[in-house]
C-alpha cells in the first residue's frame, strides 16, 4: 500500500508516469517493450503538475528565478495586543496611552486611550484646523499661511504664540475642540514660563485619533483644501522631527505626523506625544501615542516609536516584510529637537 501511494504521489506531482515496480508487475508484449525501452533511454524532463505550479510564484531578478511566497497575515487580536504593551511597559513607572484606527474597516484599537494626557506641540495641529474654520487656507493671508507652516514643519513655538492669541487662547481652542468633537481636550489660560499654556492643554489618545479621522475622511467641518494643506504641512515636516509614530510605517507608505516633547519643571521628567496619519495605496492608519515620565527624551522617544510599531503591525495583520526599512529619518538619541515645547514649561 505505501508503495502503491508513493507511485501515484510521484505521478501526481511530476506529471509524468512513475516507473513501474519490478515485482508483481504484468507482463507486457515484446512490442510494448521495446518500446517502453526506447522511452526509458530518452532523458525525461521535470515537469510540475498544474497545481504544484500555482502554489509558488516564480519571479526573475538579476538571472535567478526566486520564489515568492505570499505573506500570511494573522488575525487582529486586540486583547493579544494590549498584553504585548503591558509587557513593553513593565516596569516603568510612566503613564502611556494609545489609540489607533484602519480607516479602511474601520477596526480600531484603544489603550488606556481615555487617560488624559499632555498634548505638548501636536495641539499645535488643533491650532490650525480651529483657524481654518473661521477662513479658509486661502483667505487666512500671507503671514499667517506663513505662520502655519513654521509651527507645523518646525515646531516653532513662537508662531504657535501668535497664532494662539488670533485663535483667542483658551477659551478659543475649547470652541475648537467642541466643534471637532473632541470631548476630553481642555485648555487652560496663563502664561507657562516664557510661553502660552498651549503646550499642557489636556487631551486623550482616542481624541487625537477623532481629530487624525477628520483631517482624512472629512467627517468633521473642514473643507476638502483646507484639510489638504494641514496634510501638506504634516507630511513635510523636518527631517529631524519625522520619529513618533512614523515609525510604524513601511518603506513607501506616506506619513503625516506632529510630534510633541517637553520636558516638565516640577520634576524634569519628559512629556512625549505623537499624533498621525499613515496611508498607502488610499489605505489610512490614524494612530496616537502620549506619554508621560520618561527620564530622558531619547527614551521616551523609543518607547512611543516601539508602541506605534506594534499597533501598526497588529492593525496590518504582519510587518513590513524583511527588506522593508522606515521611509522616515529618526531624531538623533539623546538630543532634544529645536522646536518643541519649552524645555522650563510647566503644567497646573
Amino acid at each position: 500500500m505505501a508503495l502503491a501511494a508513493l507511485v501515484v504521489g510521484w505521478s501526481f506531482l511530476c506529471g509524468h508516469p512513475a516507473p513501474t515496480p519490478g515485482q508483481g508487475a504484468r507482463p507486457a508484449p515484446a512490442a510494448s517493450r521495446a518500446a517502453a525501452g526506447a522511452a526509458a533511454a530518452a532523458p525525461v524532463a521535470f515537469r510540475p503538475s498544474v497545481l504544484l505550479r500555482s502554489a509558488v510564484t516564480a519571479g526573475r531578478a538579476g538571472g535567478k528565478r526566486q520564489l515568492r511566497v505570499p505573506p500570511q497575515r494573522r488575525p487582529f487580536d486586540p486583547a493579544r495586543l494590549a498584553r504585548t504593551l503591558d509587557r513593553h511597559l513593565a516596569g516603568w513607572p510612566g503613564r502611556l496611552s494609545a489609540a489607533a484606527a484602519d480607516l479602511g474597516t474601520g477596526r480600531t484599537f484603544r489603550y488606556r486611550a481615555h487617560e488624559r494626557m499632555i498634548t505638548a506641540s501636536t495641539v499645535k495641529v488643533e491650532i490650525l484646523m480651529g483657524l481654518l474654520l473661521t477662513a479658509s487656507w486661502r483667505e487666512l493671508g500671507a503671514h499667517t499661511r506663513r505662520l502655519a507652516g513654521l509651527m507645523i514643519r518646525a515646531s516653532d513655538n513662537r508662531a504657535a504664540d501668535r497664532l494662539w492669541e488670533v485663535l483667542g487662547y483658551a477659551a478659543g481652542l475649547n470652541r475648537v475642540s467642541w466643534a471637532f468633537g473632541l470631548r476630553h481636550t481642555g485648555a487652560v489660560d496663563g502664561r507657562c514660563v516664557d510661553l502660552y499654556c498651549w503646550g499642557v492643554v489636556r487631551t486623550t489618545a482616542a481624541d487625537q485619533v477623532r481629530l487624525m479621522r477628520q483631517l482624512a475622511t472629512g467627517a468633521g467641518p473642514l473643507a476638502a483644501a483646507d484639510r489638504r494643506a494641514v496634510l501638506s504641512l504634516m507630511r513635510d515636516v523636518l527631517p529631524r522631527q519625522r520619529w513618533g509614530v512614523s515609525a510604524g510605517a513601511c518603506a513607501g507608505d506616506t506619513v503625516a505626523v506632529k510630534n510633541g516633547w517637553m520636558r516638565r519643571v516640577h520634576n524634569h521628567l519628559w512629556v512625549i506625544a505623537s499624533v498621525g496619519l499613515i496611508t498607502r495605496h488610499d489605505r489610512h492608519y490614524a494612530i496616537a501615542v502620549l506619554s508621560e515620565g520618561s527620564a530622558t527624551m531619547a527614551e521616551g522617544v523609543a518607547r512611543v516609536e516601539r508602541v506605534a510599531r506594534a499597533i501598526m503591525t497588529a492593525l496590518r495583520g504582519g510587518g513590513c516584510g524583511p527588506a522593508a526599512e522606515a521611509p522616515v529619518r529618526r531624531a538623533a538619541a539623546g538630543r532634544a529637537v529645536p522646536g518643541g515645547q519649552s524645555a522650563g514649561a510647566t503644567s497646573r
